[in-house]
């Protein structure tokens, strides 16, 4: 039976690999695009805050900081030549007690090593000018923070690698790959079979049992995969904020922040809640906990005014209690395989960070 033989393939049709096949395809290169799901983005990419992170937040040199700073200054200007709604909003990070006011400090210092250079430290009384509803000791200004519009941005990539030549190929869910002597072979769960000369895998929380499946990769290169759940609730009625509203932040994420759509619809979220599964529902229940995060920087949020909205599940390199984790790109220098970029963790800022994440992967594939 002959198969069909193709250039380049990424295997996960969310941000990050559209991302990766519109780079592969404006470089040249034949690239096929393969998405388990029915549509593009359907997981992590469509279940998150949309917010374009500024860079604040990782460890200085880790890939989170140097891809976040790059890919935020990419995907603004993104935006604006591909007609991609951006809202360049801001955001404030906020301490509700004197002890919390040296994080901000912390942040700020560790962001501007990071390369971001116009954070602004605001008094409690500046922080209320802007948004009077709004309780706090002190704030850090993020005026490089945004929101977006994760399905249009997705939609321009898909159509920027359709325009050079690649393709999609939806409810195609790789089950195996094997080494080949033209590459790779992958298998499908629908019965199809292909082979390919370069192999990206971005497949997202299935990457790393995907990667595993390949004979002779280095087993200590592939790493477990923790599924953490972020619930989140909408406001009913009008938002009380213009600006994204963050806490400090707290083992696990971020902390319940409140983020406003391109609506203006106010929404919380995301909470940490470690899962085995994939389930989407959002518990009615876990809203006790949100109201009282949310009143430390929010008092006056009236009660019974949190809607349950949906989840997402971020596809995580440490479990409970264990510091956050940097992304992992895996390469032939790790897994021992040429031709093959792995990508492992890629939960925020990696919606922000797809652009640069993609430079990053077509370097270390020609290289």
């Amino acid at each position: 039976m002959d198969i069909d033989h193709l250039d380049s393939v990424v295997i996960g049709g969310g941000a990050i690999g559209l991302a990766i096949g519109r780079a592969l395809a404006l470089g040249g290169r034949e690239v096929a695009v393969l998405e388990s799901q029915d549509a593009i983005g359907s997981e992590t990419s469509s279940r998150n805050s949309e917010v374009i992170h500024a860079g604040i937040y990782y460890p200085t040199n880790s890939l989170k900081a140097r891809l976040c700073v790059r890919g935020r200054k990419l995907l603004y200007s993104y935006c604006e030549e591909r007609g991609v709604t951006a809202c360049n909003i801001g955001k404030l990070i906020v301490s509700t007690n004197v002890a919390q006011e040296g994080e901000l400090d912390t942040l700020k210092r560790r962001a501007e090593a990071n390369g971001v250079d116009n954070l602004e430290l605001w008094s409690a009384a500046k922080a209320r000018r802007d948004q009077p509803d709004l309780a706090c000791t002190a704030a850090l200004y993020s005026p490089s923070s945004g929101v977006l519009d994760s399905h249009g941005f997705m939609l321009a990539l898909l159509g920027d690698i359709e325009n050079a030549g690649g393709f999609l190929s939806l409810s195609t869910k790789v089950a195996g790959i094997a080494r080949h002597e033209r590459g790779y072979l992958l298998t499908t769960e629908e019965g199809y079979a292909l082979t390919c000369g370069l192999l990206v895998n971005a497949a997202g929380h299935a990457a790393s049992a995907l990667t595993a499946t390949i004979e002779g990769v280095r087993r200590q290169s592939v790493p477990r995969t923790w599924l953490a759940k972020g619930n989140y609730f909408r406001l009913a009625g009008k938002a009380p904020f213009t600006r994204l509203i963050y806490p400090v932040p707290e083992p696990g994420g971020l902390g319940v922040h409140i983020t406003l759509d391109l609506g203006g619809q106010a929404r919380f979220g995301p909470d940490v809640e470690w899962v085995e599964d994939f389930d989407y529902q959002v518990d009615p229940g876990r809203c006790e906990g949100f109201y009282a995060a949310i009143r430390h920087y929010w008092p006056a949020l009236p009660d019974d005014s949190l809607l349950p909205d949906y989840a997402g599940i971020r596809p995580k390199l440490v479990g409970p209690g264990e510091p956050a984790a940097d992304f992992v790109i895996s390469d032939q220098a790790d897994h021992s395989l040429p031709g093959l970029v792995c990508l492992y963790g890629i939960e925020s800022p990696g919606l922000t960070s797809a652009l640069a994440i993609a430079e990053e992967v077509v370097q270390r594939l020609q290289g």
